[in-house]
């Protein structure tokens, strides 16, 4: 098990308060791009939260104004082109175990969004379980830019599920940026705020979500997940099995007892 105080990675910024959790981005002066060893390292990071029951919610966010600006063109983009097939495919499935490594860890997902949103920055945005937007925010899945597919890291199968398969096709088709008002009208910010306002809404999102049952959190995250390709039947039977489980919690027994005595329950996650 992880003490959240104690973690210090290497290639972006970690904070732990009020068990919420903060990742950030942290080269502004590139506008935060990613490397082989921050993928590496955001990864293992996202692997490792199951081992720190006592963060209960994530938020990621950049450092200066600007999210991510995907991998980096000098350190990522320049050392591809000289791979091999069996080399870039290493690359490629790195990419894409971020992803299932943020969908696949127990706690909520939160992404703070200001400014330059592209490539597998906008990935990792879409790959959170909720986003936050400022109207300085500008998303662009611009694989099709670079010469490259829009089916990356998920995109063809997540990004159609949060705004529509037509407009999600118009995004990857064309590279072009999504504004913050198209995002949010669309589906995919579930607010947008003024610009520097992000991080605290985030912030303020987590808080509320820390504070309520992370099991159960984690079992709807789980089951939105699993939920995409099973039959409606299947779902509503994953659903109750899921539902029957979380009624054995202590949880579930203090919102009872805190409901009876007209008290705000006081979650603790078991």
């Amino acid at each position: 098990m992880t003490d959240p105080t104690a973690f210090e990675p290497v290639h972006f910024l970690w904070s732990y308060s009020q068990r919420v959790a903060t990742i950030t981005l942290n080269r502004p002066e590139r506008k935060n791009p990613l490397t082989f060893e921050s993928y590496v390292e955001l990864r293992d990071t996202f692997r490792g939260l199951g081992d720190m029951p006592e963060v209960k919610c994530v938020v990621i966010r950049g450092a200066g104004g600007n999210f991510c600006s995907g991998g980096d063109v000098q350190e990522i983009i320049g050392p591809l082109v000289e791979r091999d097939m069996t080399g870039l495919l290493a690359f490629t499935r790195l990419t894409g175990d971020l992803v299932k490594a943020m969908r696949a860890c127990p706690q909520v997902v939160i992404a703070a969004v200001e400014g330059v949103c592209v490539g597998a920055g906008a990935i990792i945005a879409m790959a959170a379980d909720l986003r936050v937007g400022a109207t300085s925010a500008k998303t662009a899945f611009l694989f099709n830019r670079v010469g490259l597919a829009g089916c990356d890291m998920g995109a063809c199968a997540m990004l159609p599920r949060i705004i529509g398969q037509g407009r999600a096709a118009e995004l990857l088709f064309t590279g072009r940026s999504m504004s913050a008002e198209e995002g949010e009208r669309w589906g995919f910010y579930n607010r947008i705020v003024e610009p520097g306002q992000a991080d605290t809404q985030a912030l303020e999102l987590a808080g509320r979500i820390a504070a309520g049952p992370a099991f159960a959190n984690s079992m709807t995250k789980t089951q939105l997940n699993t939920e995409w390709n099973v039959s409606l039947e299947t779902a509503i039977e994953m659903e109750a099995q899921a539902q029957a489980i979380c009624m054995k919690t202590k949880d579930f027994a203090r919102a009872y007892h805190a409901f009876m005595n007209k008290q705000t329950p006081e979650f603790e996650g078991n």
